[in-house]
């Protein structure tokens, strides 16, 4: 229930990430090209939402398993000998997002005690800049699931994107594409 809570909540907040950020840099280009004028405010805005996309993505990125990785030795260990490397590997996140969290607790901490805002906007730093605090709990959150998956058997470490297998199924769909194309 709380799994299906959290990828609702994640998918929907990077949808509305990517289209504010897509329209405001559209009406950007279209007011600064096309009528000599623009927003103040916008590039620093696209900044703040293209990082709140990355870090949502990020964690996103773990659960669908679109991260790319070199994984050509692991792939040819033996599957509990897979299933340990991979604990260790996700340990080794964990103990990277712990360390980025408490530095990001402490970075966010001052700049909410400073009080200072945004260049352009009126919009306290801290609140801006607490995706490095927001996403480093999500991906956590995911490597531990992953890390459960793990344990349990369900996975046998990260589930990451295989292009050399993608490029291949792509090149014989556009050769067997092209051969149709030459008996027709």
């Amino acid at each position: 229930m709380l799994y299906r809570i959290i990828n609702g909540i994640e998918e929907t907040i990077i949808s509305l990430l990517l289209a504010v950020m897509t329209l405001l840099v559209f009406y950007e280009v279209v007011a600064r090209f096309g009528f000599n004028t623009g927003v103040m405010w916008a590039q620093e805005a696209t900044l703040h939402l293209s990082a709140w996309m990355v870090l949502f993505g990020v964690s996103y990125g773990i659960k669908v398993g679109s991260h790319i990785g070199v994984d050509a030795l692991v792939k040819i260990m033996p599957p509990l000998v897979r299933r340990v490397v991979s604990s260790i590997a996700i340990a080794a996140c964990l103990f990277y997002c712990g360390l980025f969290t408490k530095g990001a607790w402490v970075y966010l901490a001052k700049m909410y005690k400073i009080g200072i805002e945004l260049d352009d906007m009126p919009i306290p730093k801290w609140a801006a800049h607490s995706i490095l605090l927001i996403g480093m709990i999500l991906i956590a959150i995911r490597l531990l699931i992953l890390l459960w998956q793990v344990f349990t058997g369900k996975a046998e470490g990260f589930h990451l994107a295989d292009e050399a297998k993608e490029s291949m199924h792509l090149a014989e769909e556009t050769k067997a594409a092209s051969q149709g194309g030459k008996s027709a």
